[in-house]
């Protein structure tokens, strides 16, 4: 399929194709899949531009670890505390995840005031050239609605 066609109503066809989705996570050859995830990763990222979308920032929130909020709030000159304050709360998961939405640190031109130093979880989504992809399936499911790559990715799987 041709990666123009794949890219048109990409919002409307990833709810339509949930299923198989599902199906395909549950089903694919897991150890042929990490092999082509890296490829197909750098693939998606040749015709998307983060910049031009920034959901996952605008809707979502990555968890804070430990050595994201001590290496941020360095950064930011703050005592630990205050970061915590005035930027986290904790999520039903017990995991510091932004008090806000979009993200506090994100812009109006979508760029991240912190990028260099941003949360692991920011650093690696949206998990397309990890095992994530395929050992997480909710998560998986849950980022193809929002986020072209990872229904690029998958639309790439389902036709191999």
């Amino acid at each position: 399929m041709a990666d123009d066609v794949i890219f048109e109503n990409w919002e409307k066809k990833s709810v339509e194709n949930q299923k198989k989705y599902k199906r395909l996570l549950q089903t694919v050859n897991k150890q042929k899949t990490y092999l082509k995830l890296p490829g197909l990763h750098e693939e998606a990222f040749s015709h998307i531009n983060c910049m031009d979308c920034a959901a996952c920032c605008k809707n979502y929130s990555p968890r804070f670890k430990t050595t994201d909020i001590k290496r941020i709030s360095k950064v930011l000159k703050m005592k630990e505390s205050r970061f915590i304050d005035t930027y986290l709360r904790l999520d039903e998961d017990g995991d510091f995840v932004a008090k806000s939405k979009p993200c506090p640190f994100l812009g109006a031109d979508n760029a991240c005031s912190i990028y260099e130093d941003r949360p692991s979880d920011c650093v690696r989504f949206p998990y397309t050239d990890e095992d994530v992809l395929l050992k997480r399936p909710q998560l998986t499911l849950k980022n193809s609605s929002f986020c072209p790559a990872v229904f690029y990715v998958l639309e790439k799987l389902g036709y191999e």
